[in-house]
């Protein structure tokens, strides 16, 4: 028991040092804990023999995974993306594993462990990818877009994958176990006893078919009708664990009876996912399991690293280095290709090659899996391993090439001309969000005209479509505005989702107009400031207003009549409005704000300003 927690401190101590950092330097979660593996393993050999038990049970993450991907794949949301799912997705996927499995068969390996080679090595990373497309804002590009697609359909194609690995098994010498009984290959004394209950053993081809049909037939019909019931009947304990036994009692028994027909737990905990897609109970179960599954997950990383043979590196780190780089040249030509054939161009092409070149966290998944299973000999394994590490190593500086290239290449974005305004009025709103709409309806309802402008076409769309009248336009741009009649306008709106942009209308407009009304959107305190010191005079929190009136609603279901809750809320918002035009006097751009020393002693003083001010109210 001693041992046992001992090991068990070593692993989290080293996940909860190293992933933190990583992640810091923009490497991700993924190279985090391989990176804690590698500590801990080779390099300071804290942690041994046991590595390798622990990374049996470790892969059950990955079931949890594959269930939490179906929960979030409702099956017609797939049907309508089945275009570029099956084409752009499934044409990489094919074409990377083709090509790798021939550089692998070059090097005389046999066609079913080279097959195999590429399909680990096909599928990219969908953590690091994903991370960096959201932290540099590609998502919503047409490369970003593409990308997207292409780490969708390999997130499903690991499923039929996995099920299909086991079919390449190549037939080796048989070996005797410990017991004198015989092990064929890829299995060893404990898979065997693993391995030992199964419902299909001794039944003739037909049987295992029409058991296998049953065993799925019953997570569809479970899925479908058991669970509403079950979730019920767990509701009315009134226990907030029993939900969390449930999740998982759900995902482990569905990958036993999977076990048992002779298929992939994984395969049967993703198709239970996609059936329950569309349940209510749908985000009830993604919160229970998403702890489990990250931890797990990410202690199958830490094995995995712990694994690596760092001697092997050492010994062939040239070649395993060009192995990588050959990986990375292989599947960007053909992302390269597939681009050009799917018409991306410019900055969208090269995104679309960069992005996807490397290979990925399913790889390790699908290489350890491999041994397990005899496809893959160990030491060919151990040198995979290696590959895919080095080449999610290397992703970072794709993206660096993609931004310089990206400079250089022509931006291929629809451009929409802009509007010609061909009327003026008192007010002009410059963005027409959620926020910009509402200001628009108030003003018009009351018999007022307005400018409306905004840069994204399809808001402007939307907008005429329920009969208002919009222009095309950068409203930062000084013609835009001049054009929208900014020399005579009473009250200028700037409802702009960029901080930075609408900090430089603001300054802009109150430079031209110095008896101009600014009415100003703002995300936070921070803009605030901004926006005051750009020459802002009301300023809008887009959360603040809604937040009181929530706080309201508290206060008369706590006891007070709607009159003191009333009162109550009008104290807290004269109060926070005198407050921030102090706080504004005292903020310091070049400082941050919780080392502001006069800013936050002067905080600390309003807000014991408020105390008494609530306390004097309540006092006979």
């Amino acid at each position: 028991m001693e041992s046992f927690l001992f090991q068990a401190s070593i692993y989290l101590a080293a996940a909860v040092i190293a992933v933190p950092f990583a992640s810091r330097l923009g490497l991700g979660s993924v190279l985090g804990y391989l990176a804690a593996g590698i500590i801990i393993g080779p390099l300071l050999g804290l942690v041994g023999s046991e590595t390798e038990d622990l990374q049996h049970f470790a892969e059950f993450g990955v079931v949890m995974m594959l269930f939490l991907i179906g929960l979030e794949l409702e099956p017609h949301a797939l049907w309508d993306m089945r275009h570029r799912l099956i084409g752009l997705g499934g044409l990489q996927i094919v074409l990377s594993t083709l090509a790798i499995m021939g550089v692998a068969m070059a090097y005389h390996q046999p066609w079913g462990v080279a097959f195999a080679i590429g399909l680990a090595l096909s599928l990219s990373s969908t953590a690091i990818v994903l991370q960096t497309l959201s932290e540099k804002g590609l998502m919503q590009t047409g490369g970003g877009r593409s990308v997207f697609s292409v780490l969708l359909t390999q997130d499903i194609a690991v499923i039929p994958i996995l099920a299909f690995l086991p079919l390449l098994v190549v037939t080796m010498p048989a070996q005797l176990a410990g017991d004198g009984s015989i092990l064929r290959s890829g299995e060893d004394a404990s898979d065997t006893a693993h391995h030992s209950l199964s419902l299909v053993e001794g039944l003739p081809a037909w049987g295992v078919t029409l058991v296998t049909v049953a065993a799925i037939g019953a997570v569809i019909f479970a899925g479908i009708f058991l669970t509403r019931p079950l979730f019920r009947y767990i509701h009315s304990a009134r226990l907030r664990e029993m939900y969390t036994a449930l999740a998982l009692l759900i995902v482990v028994g569905i990958s036993s009876l999977m076990t048992l027909v002779g298929l992939s737990p994984a395969l049967g905990a993703f198709l239970a996912g996609v059936v329950l897609a569309s349940s209510e109970f749908r985000h009830e179960l993604e919160t229970d399991l998403e702890p489990f599954k990250g931890l797990l997950l990410g202690l199958f990383f830490i094995t995995v690293g712990a694994g690596i043979n760092f001697t092997l590196l050492f010994d062939n780190a040239l070649n395993i280095t060009a192995m990588a780089l050959l990986v990375i040249l292989l599947k960007g030509a053909v992302l390269y290709t597939l681009g050009r054939a799917f018409k991306l161009k410019g900055r969208d092409h090269w995104l679309f090659t960069l992005a996807l070149a490397q290979a990925g966290e399913f790889g390790f998944v699908l290489v350890s899996f491999s041994v397990v299973q005899g496809v893959i000999p160990r030491e060919v394994a151990e040198t995979l391993l290696l590959v895919i590490s080095i080449s999610m190593l290397i992703t970072p500086l794709l993206f660096i090439i993609y931004d310089i290239l990206s400079k250089r290449a022509p931006d291929t974005r629809e451009h929409h001309p802009d509007d010609e305004i061909d009327i003026e009025a008192p007010v002009i709103i410059a963005g027409i969000g959620r926020f910009g709409q509402i200001v628009n309806r108030l003003v018009q309802a009351n018999g007022f005209n307005a400018v409306v402008l905004d840069h994204n076409m399809e808001t402007i769309a939307v907008m005429r479509r329920f009969g208002f009248k919009g222009f095309l336009g950068d409203p930062t741009r000084p013609d835009i505005l001049r054009a929208a009649g900014l020399a005579d306008a009473r009250v200028l709106v700037v409802a702009l989702d960029d901080p930075d942009a609408a900090v430089k209308l603001v300054t802009y407009a109150r430079k031209l107009r110095p008896n101009l009304h600014i009415v100003a959107r703002a995300r936070d305190r921070t803009q605030v400031y901004r926006l005051y010191q750009a020459g802002a005079n009301d300023i809008v929190r887009e959360m603040f207003d809604s937040s009181l009136r929530a706080g309201r609603y508290v206060l008369e279901n706590m006891g007070l009549s709607e009159y003191e809750a009333s009162e109550a809320e009008r104290l807290f918002y004269n109060h926070d409005r005198q407050s921030v035009r102090e706080l504004a006097q005292l903020w310091d751009p070049a400082i941050p704000t919780s080392q502001n020393e006069p800013y936050v002693a002067r905080a600390k003083e309003l807000q014991k300003e408020l105390e008494t001010a609530f306390l004097s109210r309540d006092t006979p």
